[in-house]
């Protein structure tokens, strides 16, 4: 196997290479880094949001990790982004007959990336796997300079070529075959390429196998793999942290040539099961959770288990450059309230312009409205402001001051009672004339709704988002949160002046009744405190909407958050 790690051994950050595999020529040029951004790294990330065209990503940890790569190449950090090219994307939001959702799977095919002409074997499950990297340049969608892993290609038997077929695929095989794709193949491309790296980064657990990799090339000495990974943990609850069991991972080859019984010793595994999370904090030399909440829920779920590194906190952040609507805040920055609202009342506008041709329901600009749009899970409770119906009946229903209601969002394809939860909304809100469902919650629909709202309406379970990124972004285009202090939100929105609050429940309470309380509290917040502002205090509704833009950055705004990982992560 060709590999150019002798040949760009003395060559610095910035040098520029060729070569030849088979008929294809290739070039991999990245920028010349920033002095304070010099060390090399490399991000592992399952999915990446970078562009509506490129479907390789489901929802907030893509849109994190896209925003993340976006700093990263304006900052012009020395930093590789690693994902899977999925040929079937996630998946494609459609409408059944009834109006209710349907999961629609097209592949995809990317002119803009490049054939590197580079295919290597990894091991799954004892047998020889091809393949193939692409490559996207930087200035394609102004990002680090990234490449793509695929096995759906000819020299692959056809269960092979699947392996990148779905994101997230519900098959455990498939699942921990894509994981061995991430982190094995990963890291071999690195080497491949001879690039040398200083620090590695599993954005999550999914890219693991990278750690054993870099376990048995580094003489299997756990210090020398802690010298060289960071680990990003982002699920607040024991549950969401993927585990399986050792004898399945061993027949998978996730260890690759380290014996399943040394795993065992060095990652302290317990009872025959091997948790993502918790090995990967025992492999890194350092870790952060995405939130100050989430380093304190991260440090009680994993703190008492011997051997893990620090876990920190980093608050998530989102890209300003690609989300912020350029004329919002030239209006802002140049104190000129008409020309603000003017450019909102026109974002609304396109906004609704997508309501009607999806739904066919016609909103008003003038009206206030209400957006909740992140990926559907039950924790997240997009029917929180549902639960007492016929107050929330009554405030979309008022003559004098009416609210609109939008709702969006991707369940998992396998997830059926988070799809039942989506149909439910639908069902319920089908006779309302404000209120819609839209499918298709990607990139460009998820902007025009941030531009397009009012009020940023988030609901989760207290303390289960371990961030929650949307309402950055919606605060960055002129839209409130209205939302139950977790994650970031705690962090930023201070009640009345640049956002709401939403009170919580008795955390000792049922969940039933802590649901009854919060639903109640919401609708309380809207009926007693927005709805009057927004209609009786324009003034005021606008000074707290101005406030939240002027607030958000650069606290919020990515270039932060990839500037803490270079300080705290990749240099300790």
């Amino acid at each position: 196997m060709l590999t150019l790690a002798a040949a760009t051994a003395e060559l610095g950050p910035s040098f520029i290479f060729h070569f030849d595999f088979s008929l294809m020529a290739f070039e991999f040029k990245p920028y010349k880094p920033a002095r304070q951004f010099a060390p090399q790294a490399a991000y592992f990330s399952m999915e990446f949001a970078l562009d509506q065209a490129l479907k390789t990503y489901s929802g907030g940890l893509g849109f994190l990790a896209g925003s993340h790569m976006r700093s990263a190449y304006e900052l012009k950090q020395n930093l590789i982004g690693i994902g899977i090219l999925w040929s079937f994307g996630y998946y494609d939001q459609g409408r059944n007959e009834d109006q209710t959702m349907r999961a629609d799977f097209s592949q995809k095919h990317y002119s803009f990336l490049e054939d590197t002409g580079l295919i290597f074997p990894i091991v799954i499950h004892d047998v020889e796997v091809n393949v193939k990297a692409m490559y996207l340049a930087p200035d394609t969608f102004g990002t680090a300079p990234m490449f793509f892993l695929t096995t759906d290609i000819p020299e692959n038997d056809f269960i092979s070529r699947t392996i990148s077929h779905h994101l997230y695929d519900a098959d455990t095989a498939a699942r921990v075959a894509q994981s061995i794709l991430l982190g094995v193949g990963g890291g071999k491309l690195l080497d491949e390429l001879g690039v040398k790296v200083d620090t590695y980064h599993l954005n999550e657990g999914h890219g693991l196998p990278l750690a054993f990799y870099l376990y048995d090339k580094h003489g299997r000495k756990l210090e020398e793999v802690q010298k060289r990974l960071v680990f990003t943990t982002h699920t607040p609850e024991l549950a969401g942290n993927e585990e399986h069991d050792m004898k399945l991972l061993a027949k998978m080859s996730f260890f690759g040539n380290v014996p399943a019984a040394e795993i065992t010793q060095v990652a302290g595994v317990e009872h025959e099961r091997l948790n993502y999370t918790l090995t990967a904090l025992r492999f890194a030399r350092k870790a952060n959770a995405v939130s100050k909440v989430h380093g304190i829920v991260a440090n009680q779920m994993w703190g008492a288990n011997a051997g893990i590194c620090p876990i920190i906190p980093i608050t998530n952040a989102q890209n300003g450059t690609y989300w912020r609507d350029p004329e919002l805040h030239a209006a802002l920055k140049a104190k000129d309230d008409t020309a603000l609202k003017a450019r909102k009342r026109v974002l609304k506008k396109q906004l609704f312009d997508i309501v009607a041709d999806q739904t066919g329901t016609l909103l008003n600009p003038d009206v206030l409205t209400v957006v909740w749009a992140r990926r559907f899970a039950g924790y997240k409770r997009a029917d929180l402001i549902l639960r007492h119906f016929e107050r929330f009946e009554a405030l979309v229903s008022s003559t004098d001051r009416p609210v609109q209601v939008i709702w969006a969002g991707k369940p998992y394809p396998k997830d059926y009672g988070a799809i039942n939860l989506f149909n439910d909304i639908i069902r319920q809100t089908r006779h309302l004339k404000t209120c819609a469902v839209l499918t298709g919650y990607e990139l460009a629909l998820s902007a025009a709704m941030k531009k397009g709202s009012d009020i940023w309406l988030n609901t989760p379970r207290f303390p289960r988002e371990a961030s929650g990124t949307s309402g950055m972004t919606a605060a960055m285009n002129a839209s409130a949160s209205l939302s139950i202090a977790d994650g970031w939100i705690p962090e930023f929105v201070r009640h009345g002046e640049n956002g709401f609050l939403i009170p919580l429940a008795d955390l000792n309470r049922p969940e039933h009744e802590k649901d009854d309380f919060e639903a109640d509290s919401l609708l309380t917040v809207l009926e007693n405190e927005v709805v009057p502002l927004y209609y009786g205090q324009p003034d005021k509704f606008l000074k707290v909407i101005k406030t939240g833009m002027r607030e958000v950055e650069p606290e919020f705004e990515s270039h932060r958050m990839a500037t803490e990982y270079y300080k705290l992560m990749y240099k300790a």
